[in-house]
């Protein structure tokens, strides 16, 4: 599907702001995954409508394990800086899911990076990067605008901290897919990130949804 400027421009306003800030304002609270699934199967339509995406980056396991390295060092350190920030700030709040909800912990571990990382690296990495670049640009300027509709997106969860950390999560996960060409890699980054937020004790920030009291608690 092929759209002039303008309307590529109108689409993306439609998808990165429009969307979730409706979502923001609505009057009660549900689960956003149906809709990030809906969203996702519109990018994937589109992709597949579009000759010059290449499909081999929606997975391109070849550039994990070049990229599996570095990407573990750096979320070390991250873990260990959320983790001293949660021990002295809510040591309450700390390995809380684990300890009091362990199926549910265990649950979350399974699914969310299939039903909410990998659809959300379609939208704001293969779909955004591909289909706005000639909106954008360069490889700087899609990262930053992958980063910024990834972190907007969460002003669902009605958090300036989820903003905020999103914001530079974003930049980190588009960064990876832009040079390695690969989902996969992106995408696994992304999942040891949520995963552990969840585990850590931060969950409350990043979630709406069946099973929300006992993140809560």
């Amino acid at each position: 599907m092929t759209f002039g400027k303008a309307g590529l421009a109108l689409e993306f306003a439609l998808l990165f702001v429009a969307l979730p800030l409706a979502y923001r304002f609505l009057p009660f609270r549900f689960s956003p995954l149906p809709a990030l699934w809906v969203i996702a199967a519109y990018c994937l339509w589109v992709l597949s409508r579009d000759p010059n995406f290449d499909w081999s980056k929606l997975w391109n396991a070849r550039m994990l394990g070049p990229s599996l390295r570095e990407i573990l060092v750096i979320w070390i350190v991250a873990a260990l800086v959320m983790t001293l920030v949660v021990w002295t700030r809510h040591p309450a709040w700390l390995f809380r899911l684990v300890r009091e909800h362990p199926f549910f912990w265990l649950l979350i571990m399974a699914l969310y990076p299939v039903l909410s990382v990998y659809p959300q690296g379609i939208i704001y990495r293969a779909f955004l990067c591909h289909r706005y670049q000639g909106l954008f640009g360069g490889m700087l300027a899609l990262m930053l605008v992958s980063a910024a509709a990834f972190s907007f997106s969460h002003i669902i969860f009605r958090s300036y901290w989820s903003v905020g950390l999103t914001l530079v999560a974003g930049l980190l996960f588009a960064w990876r897919y832009l040079v390695t060409g690969s989902l996969l890699a992106s995408s696994f980054e992304h999942a040891l990130y949520g995963c552990y937020v969840f585990t850590v004790g931060l969950g409350s920030l990043f979630y709406h949804g069946a099973g929300r009291a006992a993140i809560d608690r």
